[in-house]
């Protein structure tokens, strides 16, 4: 790059910086119909934003765990039928793609050394993926209606304390059957020990995911702040929270899942 293509890229760059400081000033923002605290309130427990399903009343976040769900199984349906079979000795990009991540949590399991790697493999590929996915759901900003007739954007599910509550049992729950079946009632005594597990689960998942919209709320709530930065911290904490916790839940759940299927050797006999 030559030295006034430099300048001018530099001039354009400071231009950009420029107008974003104008529109933060001059910006006067929505006008509030709430205390801050019951901005927080109402994210947290969706106490205000209830949608009608069938009758029933519902978190958001419960529509959001049935999209997701949804788009997930029809992707892998369509990844068979259409994708899978074209598969050939030299991969290509799409080919390459799905042979990484299926290798990378498929590496995970085999590192800890457990036993029937492959229903482990399934599942942590599975909750590493809803947990992704789940994460960035929340980032294309489907609405709803409320019960009170308003709009609201669908959140991620495990943004909401019973969606993190249901994947942390359900994590536990592999891994204390997983231990009954491979190594009897001692594995599945080693994972009861652990007893405390799910819910240690459960609440890392729901406060990492529930900070980033603390945040991005906050910084929303605020009308100086609210001209382009609230998007970028929005995204940069939803795409951080969706690497980190789908990496972190996965390898605590083959961790601990190696503990519980792990057969000790008899100890042997003194004369």
């Amino acid at each position: 790059m030559s030295k006034k293509q430099r300048n001018i890229s530099l001039a354009v760059f400071l231009g950009l910086i420029a107008l974003l400081l104008v529109g933060i000033f001059l910006t006067k923002g929505a006008p509030k119909t709430e205390t801050v605290t019951e901005t927080m309130r109402d994210t947290v427990l969706h106490e205000a934003a209830r949608i009608n399903l069938f009758g029933i009343t519902v978190n958001p976040a419960l529509i959001s765990a049935f999209c997701v769900t949804g788009i997930l199984l029809l992707a892998a349906l369509l990844l068979r039928i259409f994708a899978v079979p074209k598969f050939k000795d030299r991969p290509g990009r799409l080919q390459l793609l799905l042979e990484q991540g299926v290798g990378l949590f498929d590496g995970l399991a085999h590192e800890n050394g457990a036993r029937k790697t492959r229903f482990l493999s399934a599942y942590i590929f599975t909750a590493g993926a809803y947990i992704f996915f789940g994460t960035l759901f929340e980032l294309l900003g489907f609405q709803a209606v409320t019960t009170a007739g308003a709009s609201v954007s669908l959140p991620a599910p495990l943004a909401d304390i019973n969606g993190a509550i249901s994947l942390g049992v359900l994590s536990y729950s592999v891994i204390l059957f997983g231990g009954l079946f491979a190594a009897g009632p001692k594995g599945a005594g080693r994972a009861l020990k652990d007893i405390s597990l799910p819910i240690s689960m459960s609440f890392r998942l729901f406060g990492a995911l529930l900070s980033g919209a603390i945040v991005t709320e906050l910084v929303y709530y605020y009308f100086s702040l609210s001209f382009v930065i609230p998007v970028i911290v929005g995204v940069l904490f939803t795409l951080l929270h969706a690497v980190i916790q789908a990496y972190v839940l996965t390898m605590l759940t083959a961790h601990f899942y190696e503990e519980s299927t792990e057969k000790k050797p008899k100890k042997a006999k003194t004369e």
